[in-house]
């Protein structure tokens, strides 16, 4: 008789469906109350934040500007210049890669 067949197929399905997903359930369940059980930890171990002592140096009254002060005397930087020497020298910076071969270089781009 296929409906008594069928009916079997159908509870062993549905049962081992039901086991499936209380499995997950499950597994759902454990990991929030480990994710809670961590997030509570940490709050635990907390330590509260250190506070120095003060220092002496902080109460200290900052230097009064005197107008006509003297300016300091050492020449301003200048900008970097490249060594000449080190340009084109074995010792510089060599392509990464060879240069493309003439039939792979497309021709320049026509203007609109």
């Amino acid at each position: 008789m296929p409906g008594r067949d069928d009916k079997r197929r159908l509870k062993l399905n549905l049962t081992i469906a039901g086991a499936l997903f209380a499995a997950g359930v499950a597994v759902s369940v454990m990991s929030l109350a480990q994710i809670r059980a961590e997030s509570r930890m940490q709050l635990a171990q907390a330590t509260p934040p250190l506070q120095g002592t003060p220092s002496d140096e902080q109460s200290k009254v900052p230097a009064e500007a005197k107008p006509g002060g003297d300016r300091p005397t050492t020449p301003a930087p200048e900008p970097a210049r490249p060594d000449p020497r080190t340009q084109g020298a074995a010792g510089a910076a060599k392509p990464a890669l060879p240069p493309a071969p003439a039939e792979k270089i497309a021709p320049p781009m026509e203007k609109k």
